[in-house]
């Protein structure tokens, strides 16, 4: 059974002035179980909006999407989020932060010494044991980005939903972050959908790259990946195979510009 699906779905917002904007139209996906798929197309085509819609924090005007085949209504506790603004608190600590994540979903203040013990060994899978007494303010926004995927991790999701988290790093940060996220993804074996303007890190990251056309957002195009993993043994962006992905995808989301 797929993990997650988007069936005809549609949705639409109105301005201030009362207009309705198409943001999603008859948008359909599949996302099968433990796959990494990537979204990608011109600004302002729906990608957010979808993702929120994945997140149960938004809801579609129709159209259905299905979570282990049973339709969503709300936020799920099967799934996280990690944001482009990560949204840490400035005013807790590193630990505490990641705390948030359980504290959350036990819906209660206190954690229990298993729970203490899981934020302590998510943060050191994300590389920052150690840190859990510093503040936000004291880390690099690598290591802050880290500690919003650890937030989101500590849940145990079985569905992680990004939303082009590596967006406002620099280069040599954002390759660092790629390999990272691909070594914890072949840890915790959850189904990732992750939204990027980025193709190159959209091919190298996936198993699935789609393409959406402008908005109203609907799915242009599907391009299977099928380099070898893991991808972070080799120069993947040297492989033949990734510049023709690579320019497939250009010349696809170049026409809708």
């Amino acid at each position: 059974m797929p993990a997650l699906e988007f069936v005809k779905v549609r949705k639409s917002y109105e301005s201030p002035a009362g207009e309705r904007l198409l943001a999603l139209d008859d948008f359909t996906l599949t996302v099968e179980r433990g796959r990494f798929v990537t979204v990608v197309g011109p600004s302002g085509c729906g990608k957010t909006t979808l993702l929120r819609m994945a997140g149960g924090l938004i809801p579609s005007d129709s159209g259905e999407i299905r979570l282990d085949g049973v339709a969503l209504e709300s936020p799920s506790p099967k799934m996280s989020m990690v944001f482009q603004g990560i949204g840490l608190m400035p005013w807790k600590t590193i630990g505490d932060n990641v705390a948030l994540g359980v504290q959350m979903q036990v819906h209660r203040p206190r954690l229990t010494a298993d729970e203490a013990q899981l934020v302590r060994a998510t943060l050191e899978l994300v590389g920052l044991k150690g840190f859990e007494r510093y503040y936000p303010y004291q880390l690099s926004g690598g290591m802050q980005q880290r500690v919003g995927l650890a937030r989101a991790l500590v849940r145990q999701p079985e569905i992680l939903l990004m939303d082009e988290p590596f967006g406002a790093l620099d280069a040599q940060t954002r390759a660092v972050l790629q390999d990272e996220l691909l070594s914890l993804w072949a840890r915790v074996k959850s189904t990732v959908l992750f939204i990027t303007h980025d193709l190159d890190e959209a091919i190298y990251l996936s198993d699935m790259v789609v393409i959406m056309g402008r908005r109203p957002g609907r799915i242009k195009q599907v391009l299977p990946v099928n380099l070898r993993r893991p991808r972070t043994g080799y120069d993947v962006r040297a492989e033949p195979e990734f510049a023709r992905l690579r320019s497939i995808a250009w010349q696809s989301i170049k026409e809708e510009l």
